[in-house]
């Protein structure tokens, strides 16, 4: 398998080469048109926003969204998953709607992509917790009658895994209704070991495990809805059922000192399913004001057992089973004007969430320790926002201001926890200005606070079992973190520099140490820290006739002391992303990335020198069908490892992900375009914490 896929990167590289080397000529001579818009700039700063014009560039025929996204400056895609470089919290909004789950980036074919905006330093109409917003608009035409697209994947790593989407819809007149469900049959392997090296009762103690990890699961969606419009004014609604199911398996080995490994089997089964209702309401009205409403409400459950054997061992098998019930409400009112010759925004956004979680430990022994419990968590939140932007000729404004009240009520087997629970009043400015030196160059600085609240699984009060000597856990006395956040972003010609500093109070990170047992019990769970951090990313892109390159250099530090130890290694990074539009339909993409060890939070982690992804894919049939091969990993270089010093307790986790293997993708549409729902996410930051 190795020696195939280092065959096929090779021969992929020289596909590469002798087919730019032909297209040099047969652009010129056959496809004069694509050599003039190549050369068209892909990206600009427009504020503090990069956006990238798709139509006319070497990305305009690449396959679908995520394929496009994944070659544009500070985006990176893995495992279909959107992240901006530097930023966490990121909100994905596709013709003004919020992007739900990732199969819509999947079926949108990157020839409907119009436009993409990276908003870097987003205004208090978002949460504060965001920390960039990713805004895709389409070029789609509205045509009457059916329209059907259906994907299927089919992926080889360690297992197979496939996924299917099909999507249904009508339009008549001034109505469209949808339907569209996707089945998921995932199973991908984790292979490690942990070292812990600790002093216990005066004498150095290791305690150690090993870890073959199988995680099958079955996956679906069903989602059903409707759009009306009707000259300035439309409404919709839909509904969205997802059940999964999983039976995880983890084999290994532990151990204790010098005694002999222990053979241990847990066993996972994971039953859940959630229901979604949203719908919304947009008019515009004299001409200038527009009035939006979003409602969303989502009410999931989720049952989980666990079962710990020693098949070769007298140590008692332990079991338990938590079951955890969710609601949220949301809505979000908004009202966009005019004034003073700008833009204004004012609106209101709350929720109401109630969490509940029922642990029960069935080892009487260990409950000892580990007791089980009810925790329950309601929280009611209602901001205010009002936000404001004027382009001053060469100067660009943009100001505004979120205040949010929240009432956060803590519960432990029917009592409250007076520690825990809080009511908190919370104001988060945020600014920029941004100024142009004309076509070539532009620049912008920003500054943002925000309130950040942990996750829920984080402020759980309960605990795990994960071995004879290992815990882990959340802790409800997590404070909320308050960050300040400067941005510094600037342009010239084909360079961009990016510089971020933040400051923040009381986020939390993950230790380990001692945990008051009659015996020996390490605890994972998070604390609150203080940390500073500085990233640096200098970009270089051109399109170069049919070869659109993208280099990425930056570099991370932090600053961190916890316990008397610093965490202060910078992590040097770089990318490398290569794109290839030929003719006859055919595109190619290499990417190359890598990253020096260094320290995020209370872990260092690993090096990675060089990986590299690739993908070959053609269109068919004046571009309906699309068929797509990629080979991640290829030469299987990725390093996940990671070692934590806190507490005095050291931990050296070395795993293995199945990161590389090979896919095929085929997408079939049938009159595609795109969705007239226009519903915003009402609470989105409360959904991420769910």
């Amino acid at each position: 398998m190795k020696r195939s896929i280092i065959f096929f990167g090779l021969s992929l590289f020289a596909s590469i080469a002798m087919l730019a080397e032909e297209a040099a000529d047969s652009l010129i001579q056959e496809l004069q048109e694509v050599v003039v818009t190549a050369n068209q700039p892909a990206t600009r700063l427009v504020g503090a926003t990069l956006v990238s014009t798709i139509p006319g560039s070497n990305l305009a025929d690449l396959g679908n969204a995520l394929d496009v996204l994944a070659q544009l400056p500070m985006i990176k895609v893995q495992d279909n998953a959107v992240s901006v470089i530097g930023k966490s919290n990121i909100e994905i909004y596709i013709d003004g709607r919020p992007m739900r789950d990732e199969t819509e980036l999947q079926r949108l074919l990157s020839s409907d992509l119009k436009k993409v905006e990276l908003l870097m330093a987003p205004g208090a109409a978002y949460a504060s917790t965001t920390g960039a917003v990713l805004k895709i608009t389409t070029r789609r035409n509205f045509v009457q009658g059916l329209s059907m697209t259906d994907r299927l994947q089919l992926q080889r790593r360690r297992k197979w895994s496939v996924m299917d989407y099909l999507d249904i819809s009508y339009r008549s007149g001034k109505w469209e209704v949808f339907l569209n469900g996707t089945i998921n049959r995932d199973n991908f392997v984790i292979k490690g070991s942990t070292l812990n090296k600790l002093v216990y009762e005066g004498a150095p103690t290791t305690i150690g495990s090993s870890q073959y990890n199988e995680y099958p699961t079955l996956t679906g969606a069903v989602k059903a809805g409707f759009n009306y419009t009707k000259d300035s004014q439309s409404f919709g609604a839909y509904y969205r059922f997802n059940p999964e199911r999983g039976d995880f398996c983890n084999t290994g080995t532990e151990w204790y000192d010098s005694n002999l490994p222990l053979n241990r089997v847990i066993d996972s089964r994971i039953r859940s399913h959630s229901h979604f209702v949203s719908l919304y309401y947009e008019n515009k009205f004299a001409d200038k004001y527009v009035l939006h409403f979003d409602g969303d409400f989502k009410r999931s459950v989720a049952d989980n057992n666990v079962a710990t054997t020693y098949p070769e061992s007298v140590s008692q098998d332990v079991e338990s089973s938590d079951k955890r019930n969710s609601n949220l409400m949301a809505a979000k009112l908004y009202l966009n004007f005019p004034l003073f010759n700008g833009d204004f925004t004012v609106g209101t956004q709350d929720s109401h969430t109630h969490t509940k979680l029922d642990y029960r430990m069935l080892n009487s022994q260990v409950e000892q320790y580990i007791p089980s419990a009810v925790t329950d968590a309601r929280q009611t939140s209602a901001a205010l926002f009002a936000s404001w932007s004027r382009v001053f000729g060469k100067f660009s404004l943009s100001a505004g201001a979120r205040y949010e009240y929240v009432d956060y009520d803590f519960c432990t087997d029917g009592t409250r926890d007076e520690d825990v629970s809080r009511r908190d009043h919370m104001l988060t400015p945020d600014v920029s200005l941004g100024y142009s030196f004309g076509e070539d160059a532009q620049i912008s600085l920003s500054y943002k606070m925000a309130t950040v609240k942990p996750p829920y699984s984080q402020l759980t009060g309960s605990l795990s079992y994960t071995g004879l000597h290992e815990i882990e856990g959340g802790n409800p006395a997590l404070r909320d973190e308050r960050r300040h956040n400067v941005q510094m972003l600037g342009m010239w010609k084909d360079f961009m520099i990016q510089s971020d500093f933040s400051r923040s109070i009381d986020t939390y990170a993950y230790v380990k140490q001692l945990y008051p047992a009659d015996n020996l019990q390490l605890l994972m769970h998070p604390v609150n820290i203080d940390v500073s951090a500085l990233s640096l990313y200098l970009v270089w892109s051109k399109p170069v006739r049919c070869w659109t390159p993208g280099v990425t250099a930056g570099m991370y530090r932090q600053w961190l002391a916890l316990g008397g130890r610093r965490y202060d290694k910078p992590i040097f990074s770089y990318y490398f992303d290569n794109t290839f539009a030929l003719p006859h339909g055919w595109t190619f993409t290499a990417n190359i990335s890598g990253r020096t060890g260094g320290d995020m939070h209370t872990n260092r982690f690993g090096t990675t020198w060089f990986t590299m992804d690739a993908s070959v894919g053609k269109s068919f049939f004046d571009k309906a069908l699309q068929l797509k091969i990629s080979a991640t990993d290829i030469f299987n270089t990725v390093c996940s490892d990671w070692t934590m010093n806190t507490f005095g307790v050291s931990v050296d986790k070395r795993q293995s992900y199945d990161n590389r293997g090979i896919m095929l993708a085929l997408t079939y549409s049938f009159q595609p375009r795109k969705s007239r729902y226009k519903g915003n996410a009402a609470s989105q930051s409360e959904l991420n914490r769910l």
